[in-house]
């Protein structure tokens, strides 16, 4: 029996590997996001934290103007690196779909190719099977035929 070799091997390869590197791309922005979320989170507790000082500070008492001001502008500064961090992740989320579209993209083209693979294995095994048949009723003839003379 013939061995099977698939023609496009070579290709289905490439296609395999790109479809890794797909992969790898979206893994890549999923980190991303993870730190982008992580620094949001990070943000929002020191803003909390601030606030959190400012409500102890504004006690009755002496009151530091210059302590308040520095306060009240850097809650302003880590509440604009708040917005900044979400304009990014919407940047991210919209990378994100594109490349998981990609990935379905690749994961699509291989899927194919496996299928085409499959489908001329089975119709190679199938000719390989009525090659034997074929074999083996040209030796029964022939036997046949020898059986009957020998009669």
């Amino acid at each position: 029996m013939a061995e099977f070799k698939f023609r496009l091997e070579s290709l289905m390869k490439l296609r395999e590997a790109d479809r890794q590197q797909r992969r790898a791309e979206l893994a890549e922005a999923f980190q991303a996001e993870s730190v982008l979320r992580q620094q949001a989170t990070q943000l929002e507790h020191d803003i909390r934290e601030i606030e959190k000082r400012s409500r102890i500070a504004s006690s009755p008492g002496r009151v530091h103007v210059d302590r308040v001001l520095d306060t009240h502008r850097y809650k302003l500064i880590l509440k604009s690196q708040v917005m900044v961090l979400s304009q990014k992740e919407t940047q991210l989320q919209a990378e994100i779909e594109k490349r998981r579209a990609a990935l379905a993209a690749a994961d699509r083209d291989v899927r194919v190719l496996e299928k085409l693979k499959d489908r001329q294995r089975e119709e190679h095994a199938a000719a390989e099977s009525q090659r034997e048949l074929k074999q083996l009723d040209e030796i029964a003839a022939q036997r046949w035929g020898r059986n009957k003379e020998e009669l």
